[in-house]
């Protein structure tokens, strides 16, 4: 098995963005953990699942593809069913149930063991559960207010009349609910680097982590600062 880069950070901190810039970069694949999870909530939501035993059924059946940014459920493409705000409203009360985390686990180990290179993985138990051993352990944060502005960016932009209020609102409440949910809650590993985002930009963050990568594990000569030739 490669290099595993485990990602770590609240909801909005900008976590897969920043986990396919710095795969892209380090050669290496990213795997979406986060969608993973979105994939079983969307399915709970359509069939009305709300008994733990046919959560962790569907989880131990999904049938999901990543493709570039594109992530495929039973043959169909759910990239933007799976961001919207009824999935991600519920994703954290699905993400809690102990049996669904369970179902899960494999499956994310054997999506970063299919790359002999390296894989990167980012969600919110990456490093403490499913991968402790992880090579390079990163927990990515943001201020309350930056997360907010940066997900109603993203709603906007999809068409949504979300206000950044209820954005905001949404956000903290997730953040409780990640925190405080008996199975692997959400805390940054005591090997993890903290990276605050707050105030950088994309390229800035990316560079950071990317150098941390590399000294951590001699991945190639360091990289070139954000916005250099």
């Amino acid at each position: 098995m490669g290099v595993v880069v485990a990602i770590d950070g609240p909801a909005g901190a900008g976590k897969s963005t920043v986990a396919r810039a710095v795969a892209d970069q380090l050669g290496f694949t990213r795997v979406d953990t986060g969608a993973i999870y979105r994939c079983v909530t969307l399915l709970a939501l359509e069939r009305g699942l709300e008994e733990s035993a046919a959560l962790a059924d569907a989880a131990r059946r999904l049938n999901l593809d990543f493709e570039g940014t594109q992530v495929s459920l039973e043959g169909r493409d759910v990239t933007r069913a799976i961001r919207s705000s009824e999935v991600t409203g519920a994703v954290s009360g699905v993400s809690a149930v102990p049996e669904v985390r369970a179902a899960l686990l494999e499956t994310q180990r054997r999506l970063a063991r299919e790359h002999p290179r390296g894989a990167v993985l980012e969600g919110r138990d990456i490093g403490t559960v499913v991968f402790p051993d992880a090579d390079v352990k990163v927990f990515l944060t943001a201020s309350d207010e930056e997360r907010a502005r940066r997900r109603h960016a993203e709603l906007v932009a999809g068409g949504s009349g979300e206000t950044i209020d209820l954005v905001l609102e949404s956000i903290r409440r997730r953040d409780a609910l990640d925190a405080g949910r008996a199975v692997a809650p959400l805390v940054a590993a005591e090997d993890a680097t903290v990276v605050d985002s707050t105030g950088l930009s994309q390229a800035e963050v990316v560079h950071r982590i990317v150098s941390i990568v590399r000294q951590k594990v001699g991945e190639g000569r360091p990289p070139s600062p954000p916005g250099a030739s």
